[in-house]
């Protein structure tokens, strides 16, 4: 089975999904999608398996993501704002072949092994 791990290493919460994963022997690809960025593909396919749409992957913590959430901008807005600034995505996020979870609370993660 594929377990991909959308992980941000200075983010404590997505440091704790990496350490429950391998406690339960998982060891799965990390995507520091921080380095690597996001594109349009991979983020519309995570927002329909997490099931919140692109408005679900939103880090609301973030000053960019409260500015489109207010002005109630539209997927294609916040895709692109998305892609330009990737921090602006929840972290961290489990994809497996049974679909992914945003891992908060980090157990949620567990949810698709």
């Amino acid at each position: 089975m594929t377990v991909r791990l959308f992980h941000n290493p200075r983010c404590s919460t997505s440091r704790n999904a990496l350490a429950l994963l391998r406690e339960r022997g998982v060891e799965p690809e990390i995507v520091d999608y921080l380095k690597t960025g996001w594109d349009a593909a991979t983020l519309n396919r995570l927002a329909s398996e997490t099931g919140g749409g692109l408005r679900g992957l939103l880090r609301t913590k973030e000053e960019g993501a409260k500015i489109l959430l207010a002005a109630d901008a539209s997927d294609a807005a916040i895709l692109k704002a998305m892609i330009a600034e990737p921090i602006l995505v929840e972290r961290p996020i489990l994809e497996t072949d049974k679909g992914a979870r945003i891992g908060r609370p980090i157990e949620r993660v567990l949810e698709v092994l």
